[in-house]
């Protein structure tokens, strides 16, 4: 309480004075960046304008905004504007997107795209490849994140559009991707490798070894489902790092089946049953309009789907 008695108490403080979009992007990028040397560079600014930009940021405001000794934080303040400075400086994003598409036809300008790291590895790579030789204004970047953390980013502006898993509701104007399912991952010598289909019981002799990085809410389902408590025997960020420790011999995991391209050839993936599935869908936000752009990249992400170039994994 005493924490968000301070924001009260420094939001009471601010000016009216104007705030520039400069301004707002210079703060983003010294949280994103965790520097001003870094958000210097990110920007194209010297580390002079950037301390200047935000000093004046905090005058507007009347309070800081950024702890400065490291490691580089926001204030608590700080951590209250940011999901509404990033919402301004997306919505910027695609009304300036807005105007050249009016003005001259071509989406152009950056456009952030997150997608969890099964849909990154396999899934996105071949669409980045159709869009920026469709749509050669955009400068289209990939960021991974958890599934829990894309639906945050696309709802705050810190992405544009997202590859999110299984959303309830499905948004409006959004599109599924492709669907998978869920198998189970063994060594090539472990005693169930050569089935065809298991079930979760089937697994229970192995520690189960966990990623939070993604999945965790239906992998948690499937047990539920099951009747078998959820248990991991150890849990990780990395899928890599997951799958690294499976072919050490440290255990069994669970993993979607778009992630078989990322597996070694000593580890093999068993489908399981039953079986479950997840779907992959498009999506802008929900709170704001869409950049053009992402429109864009969604009917060319479309017509792809229809025409059998995003692989539906079955």
């Amino acid at each position: 309480m005493q924490q968000m008695n301070h924001v009260h108490g420094d939001m009471q403080k601010i000016d009216a004075g104007p705030l520039s979009l400069r301004q707002l992007d210079v703060f983003v990028a010294v949280i994103d960046e965790g520097g001003f040397s870094a958000a210097a560079d990110h920007l194209g600014m010297s580390q002079s304008a950037v301390s200047h930009a935000l000093a004046a940021l905090e005058r507007a405001f009347g309070a800081p905004l950024i702890v400065r000794t490291p490691p580089i934080a926001a204030t608590a303040l700080g951590d209250a504007i940011l999901p509404h400075a990033r919402s301004v400086l997306a919505s910027v994003r695609a009304l300036r997107a807005t105007v050249d598409v009016q003005r001259e036809g071509l989406a152009k300008g950056m456009v952030r795209l997150a997608a969890a790291p099964t849909a990154s590895h396999r899934l996105v790579p071949g669409l980045l490849n159709r869009w920026r030789a469709e749509l050669p204004g955009l400068d289209i970047r990939l960021f991974e994140g958890s599934d829990d953390e894309l639906e945050v980013w696309l709802a705050s502006g810190a992405v544009d559009a997202a590859v999110l898993i299984d959303p309830d509701p499905i948004p409006p104007g959004s599109i599924v991707l492709a669907r998978d399912d869920f198998r189970a991952v063994v060594r090539s010598d472990h005693p169930l490798a050569d089935m065809k289909g298991i079930s979760l019981a089937e697994l229970l002799e192995d520690p189960l070894l966990a990623s939070s990085s993604g999945c965790e809410p239906q992998i948690t389902a499937i047990h539920a489902k099951a009747g078998i408590p959820y248990a991991p025997a150890q849990r990780v960020h990395e899928t890599s790092t997951l799958l690294g420790m499976v072919d050490a011999g440290l255990g069994v995991a669970i993993l979607p089946s778009l992630a078989c391209s990322m597996l070694a050839n000593t580890l093999v993936m068993i489908e399981l049953e039953p079986r479950v599935e997840r779907s992959l869908v498009f999506a802008g936000p929900s709170g704001r309009p869409w950049h053009p752009g992402v429109k864009k990249m969604r009917d060319i992400a479309e017509i792809s789907s229809k025409n059998g170039h995003i692989e539906d994994i079955r």
